[in-house]
Formats: structure tokens, sequence, C-alpha cells
């Protein structure tokens, strides 16, 4: 049940972010969370504000927090792709809406943010690569060597494999991210689980699949706990492809940097 107290702030951040006065309405909405920072509504509506003034880096943190208090809600999948996609960190973007769309598959606002995320990655690739090129050809014009066809085209075959890398990274990255999210919750939920009295009569369901299933108490820990090591497993095993990946594309860097400052014949 929502805090009176914390509604009516809400309700005034409400009425500001409507007129557009986007401090003010992030001031009203931190005053809600302060009295009830368990309500995933405020954190959504505080990151939406964040996102008026183009603070996206707060409007993300905010979005991922309402996620966090519910998972369920899609709005909160919205804002954080959204802040994601301004930041643009495309392939964080495009795991988030491959989360949210597993909770509503047929939203058509996170359909439609998935073309657009997979639109400007493609656009960002594209020219990130273009730029590289012409740097690395300007690089040796500048020193009075002309690129020799055969090294040209090996600095773009590293570029191509940099940027696969750098894509794979930031998909290891996300599933960090998503790894961690998933630990949060099962955490917190196991919290408020201690919290209920042995001979509660509460009705308890733990999920399967896209499903709920009506489960004991006991089945419904053993799951949490289950849930928390191999989420945990699964961060370590990230931790070490993401440093294995950033040694790669270092690697790969180093390569692109030689072909293009060292001469391409001998004197």
């Amino acid at each position: 049940m929502s805090n009176p107290e914390a509604e009516a702030k809400k309700d005034l951040g409400n009425e500001a972010f409507a007129a557009k006065e986007f401090d003010t309405a992030i001031g009203h909405y931190s005053d809600a969370i302060k009295i009830d920072r368990t309500n995933h509504v405020y954190f959504s509506n505080r990151s939406a504000s964040h996102g008026g003034k183009k603070d996206w880096k707060a409007a993300m943190e905010d979005a991922k927090e309402c996620i966090k208090l519910n998972p369920a809600f899609i709005k909160g999948y919205y804002r954080l792709v959204t802040a994601q996609m301004e930041l643009q960190d495309f392939d964080a973007a495009i795991s988030t809406v491959k989360q949210g769309l597993t909770v509503d598959p047929d939203n058509s606002q996170l359909l439609k943010q998935l073309r657009l995320c997979k639109q400007k990655k493609a656009a960002v690739d594209s020219a990130n690569k273009r730029t590289a090129t012409r740097a690395a050809s300007s690089n040796q014009q500048r020193r009075g060597v002309p690129m020799d066809a055969s090294v040209s085209q090996e600095v773009q075959d590293l570029q191509e494999q940099l940027m696969a890398t750098n894509r794979e990274y930031q998909t290891v990255k996300a599933n960090m991210t998503r790894s961690q999210r998933e630990q949060a919750i099962s955490k917190v939920t196991m919290s408020e689980m201690d919290k209920l009295p042995a001979d509660s009569a509460s009705k308890l369901y733990r999920p399967i699949g896209k499903m709920f299933q009506l489960s004991s108490r006991a089945d419904v820990m053993t799951h949490l706990d289950e849930t928390v090591e191999a989420q945990s497993k699964a961060e370590s095993d990230l931790t070490q492809k993401l440093e294995y990946l950033e040694r790669r594309m270092k690697s790969q860097q180093q390569n692109i940097q030689e072909l293009t400052t060292a001469p391409s014949s001998t004197e």
C-alpha cells in the first residue's frame, strides 16, 4: 500500500514535470523516495526528470533501481533503454530491450526501441570505422609515406576485429550487469522472506520460466539460494571474460598503431 505522504510528494513532482520544471520535480520525487524507497514509480519518474535535463547517467541509475524494485514494470525498461541509447551504449540498450521483452514480448514501444537501437548502433559503428581508416591514412600521409594496399587492407581487417571485440565486450558487460541485478533481487527477496514469521500462512510463489508456482517457504528459499550461487559464479566467469577481452582489444589497438606508424619500406 502506498504511503500517503510519499504519494503527495509524487503528485507535486508530476505537476512540476508537466511544467518542465525538472529540477523541482527531481526534488519532490527525491522527497518521496526518502519516505518510501520501495516504490518503483518514484524512481521511474525521477529517471524521466533526469532525462528531461539530459542527465542521462542519473536517468540510467534511477531506471536500473526501478527495474530492481519491480522487474515486471515495463516503463522501467523503456527509461533505461532511452538513457543507454543517449549514452551510446547500444549493446547494453539492446540487452535491456530483450530483457523487457521477456516480460511483455509484444510491447510495441520496446520493439520500436529495439529497431532504433540496431539502426543507431550500425550508424555509429560505420562512422567509427570510416574515422579510423581516415586517421590511419592521414598519419601515413603526414609522414610522407603512402600506405601500401596490403597494409591498408590489414589495418581495415584489424579495425573490424577491434569493433567486433568491442561489441562482444559490451554484451558481456551487459550480462554482468544483469547477473548482478539478479543477485541483488534474490538477496532482497530473501531478506524480506526472513521477516515473515515461520508459521506465516502467506502464499508464496517462485518463478518457473514465465510462470509462477505456489511453493513452500523452504522451496522458495532453496530456489533463491541456488539463484544467488549460480549468478555469483556467472559474475566470476564474466569478470574473467571481460579481462580477456580488454587484453585482446589492447593488443588489437597496438597492432593497428604499429601498422600505421611503422615505415612501409626499408632504406
